[in-house]
């Protein structure tokens, strides 16, 4: 564990007792794939009793917030981040923008990149999840990307309009080692993409995976930093050289 791993356990610790000893609901701002798995291995004798929840705004969401909680006030957790839609002013005379165009205009605002979880951007419409307290702030100073003029406001995070687009890959594995589902995902051999797993690119359902063996479940997320993201679903039968066919869908 480095330096900003270390830093990063304390200061769950440290949250985790503030809701223990105050019995309040306490949460972390957005926190990426690294320290989620920071999260996930810390000790179970090192944190209080009590409950935690990752919250990202929608299932498949990468950022996620820890919310902190004693066990008596589920019920009573809130969402600590908003939801902000940016759509163009003018659809016509709008420009194609990206992920990193919205990114790159909202960070130039001086905005903490904690501060900001997923932004997903469909044709007409893109939604920025952010923490509440900067949201105003945000809606008041974010009037242009790039050469499109733009009109933001504030979404229900229940009511997010989100279906991910994805690849259905269907294809036949040795096993369902994560390496040879890598391998069939991104079309590439096994070889090529080993250094992905062990240089620690490589995460399942948010905690960090380092062994090439590992093996996958239906229903698992994988994302891997610099390829993108996929789901393993299912495997469909055995074929007759008994090899392992399988469907994965691969966002878009």
């Amino acid at each position: 564990m480095n330096k900003d791993e270390q830093l990063m356990e304390k200061r769950l610790i440290e949250l985790a007792n503030i809701a223990y000893n105050r019995n309040i609901p306490v949460y972390t701002d957005f926190l990426n794939l690294n320290e989620q798995n920071v999260y996930y291995n810390i000790s179970k004798n090192l944190m209080p009793p009590i409950g935690a929840k990752p919250m990202g705004g929608y299932n498949l969401a990468e950022r996620k917030i820890i919310a902190f909680y004693p066990y008596e006030m589920e019920e009573y957790l809130e969402y600590p981040y908003t939801v902000i839609s940016i759509r163009p002013l003018n659809s016509r005379f709008a420009e194609e923008l990206t992920h990193r165009d919205f990114l790159g205009a909202i960070m130039n605002l001086g905005i903490e990149r904690s501060k900001i979880g997923d932004i997903i951007v469909k044709k007409d419409i893109c939604y920025v999840l952010c923490i509440k307290s900067i949201a105003t702030y945000i809606m008041d100073n974010l009037a242009r990307i790039r050469n499109t003029s733009i009109i933001t406001s504030l979404d229900d995070v229940e009511e997010i309009d989100y279906e991910p687009v994805f690849e259905e890959i269907k294809g036949t594995v040795a096993a369902l080692r994560l390496d040879c589902i890598l391998a069939l995902a991104y079309n590439s051999s096994r070889s090529k993409l080993t250094s992905y797993i062990t240089e620690g690119k490589v995460f399942v359902n948010g905690k960090l995976i380092t062994s090439n063996a590992y093996n996958l479940k239906d229903g698992d997320i994988i994302s891997v930093r610099g390829l993108g993201k996929f789901k393993y679903m299912e495997e469909i039968t055995k074929t007759k050289k008994n090899k392992l066919l399988i469907i994965i869908n691969r966002y878009k």
